[in-house]
């Protein structure tokens, strides 16, 4: 805020300052912004949408939403804040459109405190993430066009974040743990008999028994494909898949899910013998090759969060309320979106890296325009001169 204050406010530091953590401005029309031209660059079929969480390390105990939790940034369980994004991105450009704070259970279980750090009163406290992020979907509906969400273990273990995906008429693909279960894709559900001796059961038996996905996927084949094209040369890996149906329906009497619906399960041989795994919901009939690619799109979200914390400065907020956290986030969301316009709309060479795949499909929109050209406020989220 400084080198800000220099240029459009000399002397008045404090007056930025107010403006982040106490005036009360809303963010959702800088966030309709934000998304408005996301989609303009990337959105579409062939975009996906990215759903993760980033966390911002803090000492103490009064910023709003603080509390040990684990962050992946430092690998660890740790004091700090977490925000739930949702990042568009195609051919490796990430887009973060959201940035919403999760509460662990030590606020979201004390209402004092929550109202002494400024939540509004309609923000529902006990939100699960995959809550915070459905909402987010939902609001961006109409917004952004998108193929695929995608989501790491931390949402995908959830069924019923994975059947609410499903009934938005959703396609997705995310991560989960060796240990969920499924039945085989020709798995048939045997009727209750008419008549039957003693007690009638209350569900119908399944005509196969559910196993482990670690334990499906070891009698698979696994296969070497290359997944991504990287600065370095291509990336590959070793992957396995399988369609089933899933151990997430209705409970019987034996404490047994159910097959729900049908799916595939993925999974990845990484070093030293250690294998991720994966959920997709795509049609049986697609190509292996295609439910990678798919799948290892997730990685362009930690790029995202990267340049929000090093580029724009998402982690140097210092302020401790709820309404200054997101106005903090919703411009450092905004910053990082100039930042992908530059890269995107420039000639080769004039602002870092590109994709060229993305730049040919703009300059093919909309004509491209020398750098020196570019008319923007320094101080002013409406940075852009193109449509």
């Amino acid at each position: 805020m400084q080198p800000l204050a220099a240029q459009v406010a000399p002397g008045t530091y404090d007056q930025i300052q107010h403006f982040i953590t106490d005036s009360p401005w809303n963010i959702q029309g800088l966030e309709q912004i934000v998304a408005d031209r996301a989609q303009h660059l990337l959105g579409g079929k062939g975009a996906v949408l990215i759903i993760d969480d980033t966390c911002l390390t803090k000492f103490g105990t009064r910023s709003v939403g603080v509390g040990r939790q684990y962050s992946g940034q430092v690998g660890k369980i740790t004091n700090c804040q977490c925000l739930v994004s949702i990042t568009l991105a195609r051919d490796e450009i990430p887009i973060p459109l959201r940035l919403k704070l999760f509460l662990p259970s030590e606020w979201s279980t004390n209402v004092e405190r929550c109202v002494r750090a400024g939540v509004p009163q309609e923000h529902p406290l006990q939100s699960t993430k995959w809550e915070i992020a459905l909402r987010e979907i939902d609001d961006l509906k109409g917004t952004i066009q998108y193929g695929m969400v995608l989501a790491d273990a931390g949402y995908g273990v959830s069924a019923r974040f994975r059947r609410a995906l499903t009934e938005r008429g959703l396609r997705w693909s995310v991560g989960t743990v060796k240990t969920q279960r499924v039945y085989p894709a020709h798995v048939r559900l045997i009727p209750i008999p008419k008549h039957f001796r003693g007690r009638p059961p209350r569900h119908p038996t399944p005509s196969e028994d559910a196993e482990t996905i670690e334990s499906v996927l070891d009698r698979e084949s696994w296969r070497r494909v290359m997944w991504r094209q990287g600065t370095k040369g291509p990336l590959i890996g070793t992957f396995a898949a399988k369609y089933v149906r899933l151990a997430d329906g209705n409970e019987n009497a034996r404490g047994q899910h159910l097959p729900g619906e049908g799916a595939w399960v993925i999974g990845e041989q990484r070093a030293r013998d250690e294998k991720k795994y994966y959920l997709c919901n795509l049609p049986p009939e697609t190509a292996f090759e295609h439910l990678i690619q798919v799948t290892k799109q997730r990685w362009s979200c930690e790029l995202g969060h990267r340049e929000l914390k090093q580029e724009v400065g998402l982690n140097h907020f210092e302020g401790r309320n709820w309404q200054g956290l997101h106005h903090h986030a919703v411009l450092c969301l905004a910053a990082l979106l100039f930042l992908q316009w530059l890269r995107l709309s420039q000639p080769d060479g004039l602002f870092g890296e590109t994709v060229p795949a993305v730049r040919r499909e703009i300059a093919g929109e909309t004509p491209r325009r020398p750098r020196t050209q570019i008319q923007y406020c320094p101080c002013c989220t409406a940075l852009f001169s193109g449509p």
